[in-house]
């Protein structure tokens, strides 16, 4: 196989046994998005569609996702964002890197259900909602502020 620059979607209800390079397929009825690693791989990327993980746009002709696709687990460590249907090639992560976002999201995740992260998993990331508290570690003005980005963030041209 070899790489692909662009990815069409594909709505199904199941998705297939065997995936077909180029397609995007997005189940909405599993929450769920999956792929075959744009470096041409071959290894399937299942992304869960949720508003702590991965979120798509539809144009009605192409898909966006957001964050991006990050392989780390995978030999080829693929890294890339899926920008309008067509692949854009990211920048190459670290391992520390690649543990910081995980830490990040681990943080991210366990916020939204309520725990406190332990001062050793305190994330070091720039995102407002995570990471700007106040001093008496008030999480209401960070959120509101993350939200005010949030805002900006769609606006933007």
């Amino acid at each position: 196989m070899s790489a692909v620059d662009a990815l069409t979607p594909c709505f199904v209800e199941e998705v297939p046994d065997a995936l077909e390079p180029g397609l995007f397929y997005v189940s909405l009825e599993h929450g769920s998005m999956m792929h075959l690693c744009a470096c041409g791989c071959g290894h399937e990327i299942a992304l869960p569609l949720t508003p702590l993980d991965w979120r798509f746009t539809y144009n009605g002709e192409t898909v966006s996702v957001s964050p991006s696709v990050g392989n780390w687990s995978l030999p080829c460590r693929s890294h890339y964002v899926i920008d309008r249907g067509r692949v854009r090639w990211a920048e190459h992560w670290t391992d520390a890197q690649v543990e910081a976002g995980r830490r990040d999201d681990k943080t991210r995740k366990g916020l939204r259900f309520g725990k406190q992260p332990a001062a050793q998993d305190a994330p070091k990331s720039a995102d407002p909602l995570i990471s700007d508290r106040n001093a008496d570690g008030d999480q209401r003005k960070s959120v509101l502020k993350g939200l005010r980005v949030w805002i900006d963030r769609l606006w933007r041209p």
